[in-house]
């Protein structure tokens, strides 16, 4: 009855080396006697003594297989190595007391093998690898295997690149196909000479090109070495194959050149002649050479061997220790991929939390970007909600001196909504009807509802610059922009109707009076008479000394502003009758009312003129920016003027009293459009909203 013990640690010192011979140990169990005859495995009656074997793992899976018959112990110790595969040496616990004997000389041969092969034998690798490398080699040159076809292939299964059938066809960007590795050795599709990139492959012509037939290689023969050409082998493989069944005949094919699996020294041969090779082959190898068996010989000789072989009684022991020691080895490849897979998780945990902590961190930026930003806007409030109480009780303080009376809070306007739309600032405003068109850098201009949804109705497209004025005279819109183009639009199709260079400068400003359209440019102010669908030049207004940004037309005159200048024509003779100065430097907006003419400057004030004297009567002050624009809102009892800023604010002055009656702060930017409709007062600012104050 066999016992096995196994060792279960390893060294962690240990260190394998496969060609180190490692010395003979005597057992501390030995008994004298080196050698035993076969007889010896026998009891005296006769039947069989079983051995006793034992064997012991050490460091680095090194191995001692202890044989105990009735005469003593035998020891084999082996060392694993790198290929798994190395016996180191052998030793006996008795002296020789038999010699001549036939185990005797089992040992002896065993001894004189300085290693030997315990699972395999080199030898044993090297003979019967012969067919495994000759198909390895055979799938490793498929791609240069030549190709004779059966019939000739269409001429759509041909790759343009290598002009050859496809191999492993792909479809590309360009919508043609070609050969998988051809599609990277070229940028541009040869066909339409476009960039291309690989997509897909092209399974449909995969298909076809491995449904042709094909001679098999080994019934083909090289015509031309240096063309690579080749034709059929009359005395070659007869068979054909698909193209895509190739491999899985010509792996079994029996005109396939091959070696003998027991010797390559013999003669290659064809598949058909190894059977009857094999007969008469005098190479063969003991069924046990894996063990360390050295026999060779032929099939009679064989026979005899098995029959009385060395390793044939301990094959099955061995068998169950290279079985365990597959699994240790198994076990050990599980424990390293495990460690593996465990480091790869640590390593993509320790990204994500360096990832986490990053966008932590971040967050807490934005925060506290954020924060400062409330912070700012909080006392910015405060600012302006104490501005806005000052005025009031100012306010309410004149009132009660001029004797007018109590101000009343139910004159205070306030926003009622927000159009949203453009996307750039808005820089002029113009109502006609319930029409509202606004006009942006975003060269666009849009018409918005007043009376029922408030809503963008349409959006005018055209311009070639920022639309920087807009005025309606009739069914008629007109609009000037930076492009210096002055485009005409029907109000009522909300069409273009023609577009006519005017000026070599922008068109900041227009106005219409009396069939007249005026606009104004740098240091000019050209005449246009409206007809139809067009405008006729009539005149250019001379004496101008810089930019016209300000024009307004009441009561048969012209009001152009320019730098701290305010000229005064009469529409009917177009003459300059009057010229009032300015301090505040360029004059921006301009405002009539029926007692006075008004004008914001670039250096934050509005002056005031009398309408019939044309006397200075006052000067408005509380913006700290330039006046862009000016509204006049009159009613029966009393006039208020809008003014807009870049300060951001509009302001409501009471031209009864000349004092700011109210500030309003809405706008995120500057102020710099006004136009009024029905009691209501639309402002336009480069925050790219319009809104609605009533």
């Amino acid at each position: 009855m066999s016992r096995y013990r196994f060792g279960s640690t390893r060294s962690p010192t240990s260190n394998d080396t496969e060609n180190t011979p490692v010395p003979l140990r005597r057992s501390s169990a030995s008994v004298s006697g080196a050698s035993r005859s076969r007889s010896s495995l026998f009891s005296q009656d006769g039947r069989a003594s079983t051995p006793r074997l034992e064997t012991t793992f050490g460091p680095s899976f090194s191995t001692v297989t202890t044989i105990t018959t009735d005469e003593g112990k035998v020891e084999y110790q082996h060392q694993r190595t790198t290929s798994m595969s190395s016996c180191k040496s052998f030793s006996d616990s008795r002296e020789d007391l038999h010699g001549g004997s036939t185990h005797s000389s089992l040992q002896r041969g065993i001894a004189a093998t300085a290693q030997f092969n315990l699972f395999r034998s080199n030898s044993h690798d090297s003979a019967s690898s012969t067919l495994s490398q000759s198909s390895f080699r055979s799938r490793n040159t498929e791609d240069d295997a030549p190709l004779v076809f059966v019939d000739t292939p269409s001429a759509q299964l041909y790759c343009k690149i290598c002009q050859q059938v496809y191999k492993d066809p792909v479809i590309m960007s360009c919508g043609h196909s070609y050969c998988k590795h051809c599609s990277v050795s070229v940028d541009a599709c040869p066909v339409d000479n476009k960039k291309m990139s690989s997509i897909l492959g092209n399974l449909a012509v995969s298909e076809q090109v491995g449904a042709l037939y094909i001679h098999c290689r080994y019934g083909c023969k090289l015509v031309n070495d240096r063309c690579n050409e080749y034709e059929v082998n009359q005395s070659g493989c007869p068979f054909t194959v698909k193209l895509a069944e190739r491999r899985t005949h010509e792996d079994s094919c029996l005109y396939a050149p091959i070696s003998c699996p027991n010797n390559p020294m013999c003669p290659t041969m064809l598949r058909m002649h190894l059977e009857e090779h094999l007969k008469s082959c005098k190479n063969l190898q003991c069924a046990n050479h894996k063990y360390g068996c050295l026999f060779i010989g032929d099939r009679e000789t064989q026979a005899a061997h098995m029959k009385g072989c060395k390793y044939e009684f301990v094959k099955d022991f061995l068998q169950i220790t290279e079985e365990k020691i597959n699994k240790m080895h198994l076990s050990l490849k599980q424990a390293d991929e495990e460690n593996t897979f465990l480091r790869s998780m640590l390593s993509k945990t320790v990204s994500r939390m360096d990832e986490l902590e990053k966008n932590f961190e971040m967050k807490l930026e934005v925060m506290s970007t954020n924060q400062s930003k409330l912070v700012e806007e909080l006392r910015e409030f405060r600012q302006d909600n104490a501005l806005i109480n000052n005025q009031l009780q100012d306010l309410n303080t004149r009132l009660h001196i001029s004797g007018v009376g109590v101000f009343d809070p139910q004159q205070i306007f306030k926003c009622k909504g927000t159009f949203v739309g453009h996307t750039g600032p808005v820089w002029c405003l113009c109502v006609h009807g319930d029409y509202l068109f606004s006009g942006s850098s975003d060269k666009q201009i849009k018409v918005w509802d007043t009376a029922t949804n408030y809503k963008c109705q349409k959006t005018l497209e055209g311009h070639g610059g920022i639309v920087l004025a807009l005025t309606a005279h009739g069914d008629k819109l007109f609009s000037g922009s930076a492009d210096c183009t002055i485009k005409i639009w029907s109000i009522a199709t909300l069409v273009e109707l023609n577009s006519i260079a005017a000026h070599e400068n922008p068109v900041c400003t227009l106005v219409c009076i009396n069939n007249m359209l005026f606009s104004g440019s740098l240091k000019s102010i050209k005449v246009w008479e409206v007809e139809s669908d067009n405008l006729k030049f009539k005149q250019e207004l001379e004496g101008l000394n810089h930019w016209v940004r300000a024009l307004v037309a009441q009561h048969d005159y012209l009001y152009s502003g320019s730098y701290q200048t305010i000229k005064i024509w009469d529409v009917r003779t177009l003459a300059c009758v009057h010229v009032l100065q300015t301090s505040g430097g360029s004059v921006y907006s301009i405002a009539v009312t029926n007692h006075h003419i008004v004008c914001g400057t670039y250096e934050n004030s509005i002056h005031v003129w009398d309408l019939r004297t044309h006397e200075p009567v006052a000067q408005l002050t509380g913006h700290v920016g330039i006046v862009y624009a000016l509204a006049v809102l009159s009613t029966p009892e009393q006039t208020k003027v809008f003014s807009a800023s870049y300060d951001r604010s509009l302001r409501v002055w009471s031209m009864e009293n000349m004092i700011c009656t109210q500030t309003l702060i809405r706008h995120q930017g500057s102020v710099v459009a006004l136009a009024v409709s029905r009691g209501r007062v639309f402002s336009g600012g480069v925050d790219f909203t319009v809104k609605v104050w009533q």
